[in-house]
Formats: structure tokens, sequence, C-alpha cells
């Protein structure tokens, strides 16, 4: 599913008017798009939360691998992607589409049972047939039993719970949401992160703490509104322990 990060907190961005010129400036870009390739087998899916938490861990994995940085292989489209909109796209494979997948350069994030492949940006008209090929719809998943609560140490990206999407919209949600958590974080909170293995929870927020949530000073996700659901709506805040630890007390 086609999802595009529109807003929300950017780094150097104190203010509405230059997120609005940073907004411009993303929209003038040349458009890449982050594929995300999830493995769904018709006898034996991925729970959804699984899929979703895979999904967002995905995306840090590639932005913290070396590859991405520095002069590394993929670090110019990284760079270029990352100047633009943060689109990202989740397609779905099985059998041997998967194994097709799985033989482009790219990273494979495993979790309880889903397994996500995620590979370097590339221009949107720009897609491997290997990839292109694939199906965007038939990503709908479920849980067979309630997720627990997130552990109360662990960064949570809380979705907004008055919005029906699709797993596979949720998926590249998830993932928008881990992207502005990392851009936010110092490298030290990084390094951290990473090294713990990206540990992070993806939840339905209550109805009654998604508008608190929201105005919390996190990071929001708003979509572009190019599928399923308005533009401008927010989908996902980013709570992770060490962004909410730095926002100002509140009266």
């Amino acid at each position: 599913m086609t999802s595009t990060e529109t807003a929300g907190q950017q780094p150097g961005n104190s203010s509405a008017s230059a997120f609005t010129q940073a907004a411009n400036d993303r929209d003038a870009a040349p458009q890449f798009v982050l594929p995300l390739v999830a493995r769904i087998e018709k006898a034996d899916p991925p729970a959804r939360t699984d899929a979703l938490e895979t999904a967002a861990r995905a995306v840090l994995v590639l932005l913290s691998d070396e590859r991405s940085a520095g002069d590394g292989e993929w670090a110019a489209a990284v760079r270029d992607w990352q100047d633009a909109r943060i689109r990202k796209v989740v397609r779905r494979a099985r059998g041997a589409e998967w194994r097709r997948a799985g033989a482009l350069p790219g990273i494979t994030v495993t979790g309880a049972r889903a397994e996500v492949r995620v590979f370097p940006p590339v221009p949107l008209d720009g897609w491997p047939k290997e990839l292109a090929r694939l199906q965007v719809s038939g990503t709908e998943l479920d849980d067979p039993e309630p997720p627990g609560a997130p552990a109360p140490d662990r960064p949570v990206l809380w979705l907004n719970p008055g919005l029906e999407m699709s797993a596979g919209k949720e998926m590249a949600q998830a993932g928008h949401a881990a992207h502005l958590a990392w851009w936010e974080l110092s490298g030290v909170e990084r390094a951290a992160w990473r090294a713990a293995g990206f540990p992070l929870s993806v939840r339905s927020a209550a109805a009654a703490e998604w508008e608190t949530l929201t105005r919390s000073g996190l990071p929001v996700v708003q979509d572009a509104g190019f599928t399923e659901i308005a533009p401008g709506s927010c989908t996902v805040v980013a709570d992770h322990p060490a962004l909410r630890g730095a926002l100002p007390p509140t009266g």
C-alpha cells in the first residue's frame, strides 16, 4: 500500500513557516519511494500487529545500515529519498515471488513470525521488475488475539483509533512514525536503540487519549491522502521514551 508522510516534527524546524518551506522543498525534489515487501503465505499469514511492528523495524534497520550512510552504496538513494516526501510502499509476496524479491539487494527483518524485506529507495517510476509486479492489495491481516499492553519502557507507535486502514497501509504508516522518531533522536539515542535491536510496539490508542497524544509534542504522521484516507489525516504518534522525556512539562 502506498503511503506518504506529509507532516510531523522535522529536524531543525521549530516554526510553522519553516516546516511549510521544508514541505514545499520536498515537493519540488525528485520523488523516491522505499519498497517494503511482506511475506504473506496463504496457509500461514503473520499476525497483523507482528507485521506492523516488523515493518517499522525494517525502516529503522535500513536507515541505520552502514550502506545507507556516508559513502555507502545506498547512501545517495537514501539522501535523495529523505530530501523529498518519505514515501513508502508495502507489497506482498509468497512462494517464488518472495524468493525472487530476496535475490535483490535489501534486508529481511523478522518478527515473531512476520517477515518484511526492505530495499534501498528507488525512483517512483524506476521499480525493479521483480518488485513492480507484486500486488499492493491482499495485505489483510488479523490478530488471533488482541495484543497486550506494551512494555512501559518500550517505544510505542500509537495508531489513530478513528481511522480504518488496511494492514498494508498501517505497515507503511508505522514505518513513517518510526522514521520520524529516528530523525528526532540524538546520535547516542539512535545507537542505543539500534544496539537493543529496535524494540518497539504498535498499538491502537484509546479514543479518549488520541487528541492528547497528537498535541503532546511527539512526532505525528500526517498522510498525503493518496489512498484510503483523507489528506492530512493524523495516523500515528511516535512515543519514544527519549522523546517524551525531552518534552517540556505541562501545566
